[in-house]
């Protein structure tokens, strides 16, 4: 692109910000070297007689006006390009006004806004110049096959998927879905911006692991399959998710924990005998717990004796208040209560870990997601005392 057409797209894209905002479209566009660069670093003479008679051929297309030095000589500069027709100088520019790029998302996603009312909001912000996820309206292909990936997950969420073999099923490329990871996200949440989740929670959220990812167990007890019971061993089990109807236990609670790492660290320090921790069941949720786990988890708890309590062990993120808030949903629909476990600033040294303080909007999520998982109290502890913790920097401790 030219400088002179970089200069009369920032014009186009000026007047539609004003469109958008239901002001006057006919804005100008100063010839300073703040309002336009392209113009103020013209050099040579060839430059600039170039740039003048490519500004020229918009003001003969009826694009718009120039306003110049009065007395400038054989070359005046010019002082300032005003827009006369927003449509004409889209013509000129051969590029389509945000407008019909607008009405030609909302076409594409008409079926995708009935089944996600986020998207209405998405169009809305689009008509108004605002940017999603860094994207513009170029991205409702992306968006209107991220809702054909979300309803093909949702229509099975008895078992968990492998992601490029489902990509593959539904796109016909082994890929497709990993690309999709932020319009996923959007849809799922339905929140404008990103919801801090990674891909690997995106995905499992849907069903879809990168590999198969078993149950992993820890404690005593005996796992129920549809052929058999299999005892518990250590330091852990693993079997598919799917095909464990329930856990047979005397724990007297249950502590889900989030990350892998973690889950091994505790699976391994879980005493023997009468020491705290021997009365233990440890569930790894696999991050985002997926449909098919959430299924095995109501499943475990209707089988769990009224007065075993439950326990949740994550990061102290947003994205790891956010997984919390959905194993609570299984808990309360169970009749049951999740409590934190490590999960509150006043559980810890703070300096001695290294926590970090998350940004204004990160905390505004986090107190949200921990209001939602029925923990007030760890929400108003982060508002007195802003952090970020990594689950892997605690050792593991019990209930």
């Amino acid at each position: 692109m030219s400088p002179a057409q970089q200069a009369l797209m920032r014009l186009l894209r000026s007047g539609e910000r004003a469109r958008s905002q239901a002001k006057s479209e006919m804005v100008s566009l100063p010839m300073t070297a703040a309002k336009c660069p392209e113009y103020a670093t013209l050099r040579t003479l060839c430059e600039i007689e170039t740039f003048d008679a490519e500004i020229a051929l918009a003001v003969r297309a009826g694009a718009i006006a120039v306003e110049r030095e009065r007395f400038g000589g054989e070359h005046p500069r010019l002082l300032r390009l005003q827009l006369v027709s927003l449509e004409r100088l889209g013509a000129h520019l051969d590029v389509a006004l945000l407008s019909t790029r607008v009405a030609d998302a909302d076409a594409q996603l008409a079926d995708s806004a009935a089944a996600f009312p986020v998207v209405h909001e998405v169009l809305d912000a689009w008509a108004r110049g605002r940017q999603i996820r860094g994207h513009g309206p170029d991205a409702a292909r992306d968006i209107s096959d991220a809702a054909k990936a979300v309803l093909a997950c949702r229509g099975d969420d008895t078992q968990e998927r492998l992601l490029r073999r489902e990509s593959v099923r539904i796109f016909r490329d082994s890929k497709r879905l990993e690309a999709l990871s932020p319009w996923l996200d959007l849809l799922l949440t339905g929140e404008l911006t990103a919801s801090g989740l990674d891909n690997a929670q995106i995905w499992s959220a849907l069903g879809l692991r990168r590999e198969p990812q078993p149950v992993l167990v820890a404690g005593q007890g005996s796992a129920i399959l549809p052929q058999a019971a299999i005892a518990l061993c250590r330091p852990y089990l693993g079997l598919p998710v799917d095909a464990v109807r329930t856990i047979e236990t005397q724990a007297r609670y249950v502590l889900t924990i989030e990350n892998l790492t973690s889950f091994h660290d505790a699976a391994r320090a879980l005493p023997n005998g009468e020491l705290p921790g021997s009365d233990a069941l440890l569930i790894y949720t696999g991050g985002m717990p997926s449909p098919a786990w959430r299924a095995f988890f109501a499943r475990l708890l209707g089988s769990l004796p009224a007065d075993c309590r439950l326990y949740h062990w994550g990061d102290i993120d947003e994205g790891g208040f956010r997984i919390a808030a959905q194993l609570a949903m299984v808990a309360n629909a169970d009749g049951r209560r999740l409590s934190p476990w490590l999960m509150s600033p006043l559980d810890f040294d703070i300096a001695a870990l290294g926590a970090e303080a998350p940004s204004a909007a990160c905390l505004k999520k986090m107190t949200y997601w921990a209001d939602k998982a029925g923990w007030p109290q760890i929400a108003s502890a982060l508002q007195q005392t802003p952090i970020r913790i990594e689950q892997e920097a605690i050792d593991p401790r019990f209930p």
